[in-house]
């Protein structure tokens, strides 16, 4: 081996004890942080404030929106052609059921009328000389003055008058109608909302001429979802805010009157209609009001507070203290509201649950009870 080789193997030999020496102290000091860490976590012990879940009754209540409409609202048109001839009510007057809101023109109705009178005149008079005819046939026959041929044209005679007379009776019915048509009424009582047309406008049949609305009872339909329709149930009260108001008082109460027994696609929600009494007019149609609906008392069930509630992978969760240490439990809950959650499943009365300062705790970690929580119910 020359020299070279020589100084070339003691360098290589140098540069690896120098690499060792190095590797082992970064390795040392690493293991000497993580030791001093977990020994200062270990030390420390959060403390926070814990309680038993309680068993008691929950009224629980329900927050949606919607509009009060009115309870009735309708288009009221014209029965027949006619021209304006005078209108009896103005926009925002109070009507009763059967009152007239305007008069169209007459003239050529009650001429068809006269007419139609006419024409079942003559059809009676027709149909009681038939009748006379065929009673004196009969009696020429039963003598033998007239064959059974001669009687039967009289009876056939008699039917055709008949059919004429009743379809005269018709015609006067209908001319009879579309002359009581030329006054519009109001076939419910409320408010006139809308006046479309003045006198002497043309009116079509069907042509809209006022919209009409009952605001006596006003009517909210609530969209309930899926996982709250069995807390709720007809009769069940609801409390309006209407934020539109002026004044201090912007609330009003309602009643379930109906729940939908058909979920409503996709959302699976079910409609479910509010009735509010409106007799002294404080409230309008179609106004925006936030509902808040008192459902159905729900009896010994078990409740932990809001504030002991933390969410993980989209779970509900809680910790309750074992051993000194924080235990994560995976919760199933109920109704939500009112800072109380209702436990379904996860944990029970014997469990303790941390209700406060979640912000310190990691699961396992060592945890103290502060003041007077820190004894058993």
């Amino acid at each position: 081996m020359n020299l070279q080789d020589k100084r070339l193997r003691i360098l290589i030999i140098g540069v690896v004890v120098i690499l060792g020496v190095v590797a082992f102290r970064v390795i040392s000091n690493i293991m000497a942080r993580n030791t001093a860490a977990k020994s200062s976590r270990q030390g420390r012990t959060a403390v926070i404030t814990a309680a038993y879940p309680k068993r008691e009754t929950i009224i629980p209540k329900f927050r949606f929106s919607g509009t009060l409409d009115p309870i009735w609202q309708a288009d009221v048109a014209a029965k027949v052609d006619g021209r304006i001839e005078k209108v009896l009510v103005e926009e925002g007057q109070a009507v009763k059921a059967g009152q007239s809101l305007v008069v169209l023109e007459q003239i050529d109705t009650a001429a068809g009328l006269m007419n139609a009178k006419g024409t079942y005149l003559d059809a009676k008079t027709n149909y009681e000389k038939a009748k006379m005819d065929v009673r004196r046939y009969e009696e020429l026959y039963r003598k033998g003055a007239v064959s059974q041929e001669a009687l039967d044209n009289m009876r056939f005679a008699l039917e055709n008058a008949r059919g004429k007379l009743e379809a005269a009776q018709g015609s006067l019915s209908s001319a009879e109608s579309n002359m009581g048509g030329t006054t519009v009424t109001t076939p419910r009582k409320g408010i006139v909302q809308k006046r479309y047309f003045q006198e002497g406008y043309y009116a079509k049949v069907g042509t809209a001429l006022f919209n009409i609305a009952d605001i006596s009872t006003l009517l909210a339909k609530i969209d309930v979802p899926e996982g709250y329709v069995n807390s709720v149930a007809v009769g069940g009260e609801v409390v309006f805010t209407i934020p539109s108001m002026s004044g201090d008082d912007k609330t009003a109460k309602g009643r379930i009157t109906r729940i939908s027994p058909v979920a409503m696609q996709p959302a699976r929600t079910f409609e479910a209609e509010v009735t509010v009494d409106n007799s002294d007019n404080r409230l309008r149609g179609g106004m925006y009001a936030e509902a808040l609906i008192t459902a159905i008392p729900k009896n010994n069930v078990l409740t932990i507070p809001m504030t002991a509630i933390s969410m993980r992978d989209d779970q509900r969760t809680c910790f309750a203290i074992e051993d000194g240490k924080a235990v994560r439990k995976i919760l199933t809950t109920g109704y939500i509201g009112e800072n109380l959650v209702e436990v379904l499943g996860g944990v029970s009365e014997k469990d303790y649950i941390i209700t406060g300062g979640l912000n310190k705790v990691r699961e396992g970690a060592d945890v103290k009870v502060s003041g007077k929580e820190s004894g058993k119910e």
